[in-house]
C-alpha cells in the first residue's frame, strides 16, 4: 500500500490546505481528501502539481505503508 505524505510536508513548509490548493491548481476537495485519507488514489498529474507547488520531487510524497 502506498501512503501520501502531503499533509506532513505541507506542514513543514508552512502551507495550509487552501494555499496548497491555490498554488498547485488542485481542487480543494482533492487536497482535503488526501489530508483525511493519505492512502487515497490520485493521478500522477495531481501528484506532480502538488510536488511542484511544494518545491520537491514527486517521489518524496510517496512512502510504502504497511498493510
Amino acid at each position: 500500500m502506498v501512503r501520501l505524505k502531503v499533509k506532513e510536508i505541507a506542514k513543514e513548509h508552512g502551507i495550509s490546505q487552501g494555499r496548497l490548493s491555490r498554488i498547485s491548481d488542485v481542487d480543494i476537495k482533492t487536497i482535503k481528501r488526501i489530508y483525511r485519507d493519505p492512502c487515497t488514489v490520485v493521478t500522477t498529474e495531481t501528484l506532480g502539481k502538488i510536488a511542484k507547488a511544494l518545491g520537491i520531487d514527486a517521489s518524496e510524497l510517496i512512502e510504502n505503508a504497511p498493510y
